[in-house]
C-alpha cells in the first residue's frame, strides 16, 4: 500500500480546464471519496492518477515516487472503471484460458498455481460464486459485474485502489450491500483507496475523509463530519446541504 499525491496539477482538453492546479494528499491506508457534481474533473482525476492521460503541469507521486511519467502498467494502481470494463467475450474465470478474473495474471505469465491460489482467494474476498465461472458479462446482473470487477482489480495487489462512481448501475438494495462490502475489503486489505462518487450520502458514508470538486478545482478537503458542519464556501454549503439527510455524518 502506498501514500499518493498529487502537486499542483493541471489538465486541460482543448480550451476546457479539467482540473486545475489541483493538490492532494491521500494517506498509506486511508478511504478517500472524491465527490462534485457531474462534470466536475472526478473521472479525469482518476484517469490521471492511473496513467490513462498526462497532465499539462504538476506531478503524481505513489509511494513516495514519482509516477507521472510511468506508463499504467508501472503504477501498481488497480482501477475499477464504472462501467466495470470487463470482456465481453471472456468468461468470469477459466483455470485453462485467458478469463476476466486471471487476466491480469495469465498476462503477466504467472505460474497456474499461483493463479488458481490467488483467484480463490480474490473470490472468496469478494463473495463471487463458482457458479458464475462459465458465465460471460452479459449474462450477469450489474451487482454481479461489478463483483467481478472489484475481484479482477484485486488480483495484484494494489499500491493504490480506484474506484469510478462503481455503484451508479446499481440499485438502491444492492447498492447498499456492495458500498458495506466495499469497505469490509477496504478494511481486510487495508489499501489505500480513492473513491469517486457524485452520490454525496454515499461519500459521507464511506470517506474517512473527502475532497470537494468543482470545475476542476478543490473546493474543500477534510472529514465528512467537518465538511458537512463547516463548509469552507458557498459551494460547497449548496451542494453539501442539496441533499435531505436523515442524519448527519459521524
Amino acid at each position: 500500500m502506498a501514500k499518493l499525491e498529487l502537486r499542483n496539477v493541471t489538465k486541460r482538453f482543448g480550451e476546457i480546464i479539467a482540473l486545475n492546479d489541483v493538490s492532494l494528499t491521500v494517506d498509506d491506508g486511508e478511504f478517500f471519496v472524491v465527490v462534485g457534481p457531474n462534470g466536475s474533473g472526478k473521472t479525469t482525476l482518476l484517469r490521471l492518477i492511473a496513467g490513462l492521460v498526462a497532465p499539462e503541469a504538476g506531478d503524481v507521486y505513489i509511494g513516495g515516487v514519482k509516477v507521472t511519467d510511468l506508463a499504467p502498467a508501472e503504477r501498481g494502481v488497480r482501477m475499477v472503471f464504472h462501467n466495470y470494463a470487463l470482456y465481453p467475450h471472456l468468461k468470469v474465470y477459466d483455470e485453462t484460458r485467458f478469463a476476466n478474473l486471471n487476466f491480469p495474471l495469465k498476462i503477466r505469465k504467472f505460474l497456474s498455481e499461483e493463479i488458481v491460489k490467488t483467484i480463490s482467494s480474490v473470490t472468496h474476498r469478494v463473495g463471487i460464486e463458482k457458479e458464475l465461472f462459465p458465465r460471460k458479462p452479459d449474462q450477469l446482473s450489474a451487482g454481479q459485474k461489478q463483483k467481478v470487477a472489484v475481484g479482477r482489480a484485486l488480483a495484484l495487489p494494489p499500491k493504490l485502489f480506484v474506484l469510478d462512481e462503481p455503484l451508479s448501475n446499481l440499485d438502491p438494495l444492492n447498492r447498499l450491500h456492495v458500498r458495506g462490502e466495499l469497505l469490509r475489503i477496504h478494511r481486510e486489505l487495508k489499501a489505500t483507496t480513492l473513491y469517486v462518487t457524485h452520490n454525496l450520502p454515499e461519500a459521507l458514508a464511506l470517506g474517512d475523509r473527502l475532497a470537494v470538486l468543482n470545475q476542476g478545482a478543490i473546493q474543500q478537503i477534510g472529514p465528512p463530519r467537518e465538511v458537512y458542519d463547516r463548509p469552507a464556501n458557498d459551494f460547497v454549503n449548496v451542494f453539501i446541504h442539496s441533499y435531505d439527510l436523515p442524519v448527519r455524518p459521524v
